[in-house]
């Protein structure tokens, strides 16, 4: 009998492409599944350049859905000319992001990155859940939400009551420190902290299976 085809989101990655890695290895993603990464690929971790790369043969296998992060935005921006964010980008992560480039600048990384992360997408919605990066308004459609709300404003400034459309929320961005998922039952957040020493999460939304792995790709048990 064909499995059902998946839905599995996978929550900030940050880097860490030994992580990311330890879960498509895990989840084992199929050509009919769905895999919605929740952004920040890059900064902080050691090895953007290898997460972007695995993604993009990711696309390759099965459908993914990208959304963009807010480091993922400030990098583009600076790329494309806006040098007022370049120092405190580089504060942020975007050092270790450059050094895994082998560049001085973002303008330098290799076209194909950069219009990965500019295809990536504000928010996407199935039936049953909606996904963003970062927050959403309970009474606002989601195509009439800005970037502030849908990629920088973290569920500490605000915590949302459920949407309006009456579909589940999966977002990252508000880094979960216990290493556990944030849920809520109308909201999820899976952003495990992968880059402070927890997990990098891997949930499927319909079943509610979840793999984690660390930032050296091992499985959490």
């Amino acid at each position: 009998m064909t499995a059902s085809p998946r839905i599995i989101a996978i929550g900030d990655i940050h880097g860490y492409s030994q992580a990311l890695a330890a879960l498509l290895n895990a989840v084992r993603p199929r050509p009919d599944d769905t895999i919605v990464t929740l952004g920040d690929y890059v900064d902080r971790g050691p090895d953007s350049r290898g997460v972007i790369e695995m993604l993009l043969a990711l696309e390759q296998h099965c459908r993914l859905v990208p959304i963009l992060g807010n480091h993922d935005e400030m990098m583009l921006d600076i790329a494309h000319g806006r040098r007022e964010f370049f120092e405190n980008w580089l504060s942020y992560g975007g050092t270790a992001t450059l050094a895994s480039y082998g560049c001085a600048r973002p303008s330098q990384i290799p076209d194909a990155h950069l219009a990965f992360l500019e295809r990536c997408q504000d928010y996407c919605e199935t039936e049953r859940h909606f996904f963003v990066h970062g927050n959403y308004w309970p009474g606002l459609p989601l195509p009439e939400h800005r970037a502030l709300e849908l990629r920088w404003e973290s569920l500490r400034q605000r915590t949302p009551g459920p949407h309006m459309s009456g579909k589940i929320a999966v977002v990252g961005h508000t880094a979960q420190k216990d290493g556990e998922i944030l849920d809520l039952g109308y909201l999820k957040c899976i952003d495990t902290w992968c880059y402070g020493g927890k997990w990098l999460t891997a949930l499927d939304v319909q079943q509610g299976t979840v793999w984690q792995a660390d930032q050296g790709g091992q499985l959490r048990s």
